[in-house]
């Protein structure tokens, strides 16, 4: 995995092709330039916090999978559907938990976690979740802001759209932002995707990395 810090301004990609010859395919992972710490305003580091976002939360999970992840990444988009695919396998028996990493090298990666933040708060962080990463082409690896195009998402979602654009700019919705942010920070991530499974970060190379570091913590 590439170790650069997370950038103020800065953003560069290493964009891994898929072997098709050997079977063997890889995640495209996005880093930045810039500080290593952001000041903490949490008091405290956690993997998972106990409001920390769950796509799966079986009651009689025994491992708990976590990604940090930026909307606009066109890493972490590639990683979805091996996310989905192991959700569908393991979801029964592993907690699938969600936290926000927007690099700041990424216009609207920030904007993305808020429009996702405030679907959540009215019971559709997953229905968000999904139209980020299936119209990331749309909007994503642009100097523009999206800010009306999430609004168009949350318009096509139902959402009641008074509470979606007061929670949009609800400056709770940025400091639970940032608190994941400043979690990642602390724990060693430095770019997007990066997974930890109970609570151990997982150096991904593969696609199957995931897959048999779930076994092994299932077994």
């Amino acid at each position: 995995m590439l170790k650069t810090p997370i950038g103020r301004t800065l953003l560069t990609a290493a964009v891994v092709i898929i072997v098709a010859a050997s079977g063997i395919s890889m995640l495209v992972l996005c880093t930045g330039e810039g500080p290593e710490r952001l000041p903490s305003a949490t008091g405290g580091v956690e993997v998972v916090r106990p409001d920390s976002h769950r796509l799966d939360d079986p009651p009689d999970a025994t491992v708990t999978f976590v990604e940090f992840l930026d909307f606009e990444c066109e890493g972490c988009r590639a990683a979805y559907p091996i996310v989905e695919r192991l959700r569908t396998e393991y979801g029964d028996r592993v907690e699938f938990v969600l936290r926000y990493f927007p690099l700041p090298g990424h216009v609207n990666a920030e904007r993305a976690a808020r429009a996702v933040e405030a679907a959540a708060r009215q019971g559709r962080l997953e229905a968000m979740y999904r139209m980020m990463y299936e119209t990331q082409p749309q909007w994503g690896e642009r100097p523009t802001p999206a800010d009306d195009v999430f609004r168009g998402f949350a318009e096509q979602l139902g959402l009641d759209m008074a509470r979606f654009d007061s929670d949009y700019v609800d400056p709770e919705t940025a400091r639970r932002i940032r608190r994941d942010v400043e979690d990642g920070v602390a724990l060693g991530v430095h770019g997007t995707p990066t997974f930890f499974i109970d609570g151990q970060q997982i150096p991904v190379y593969r696609t199957e990395d995931l897959r048999e570091a779930l076994e092994r913590a299932l077994d």
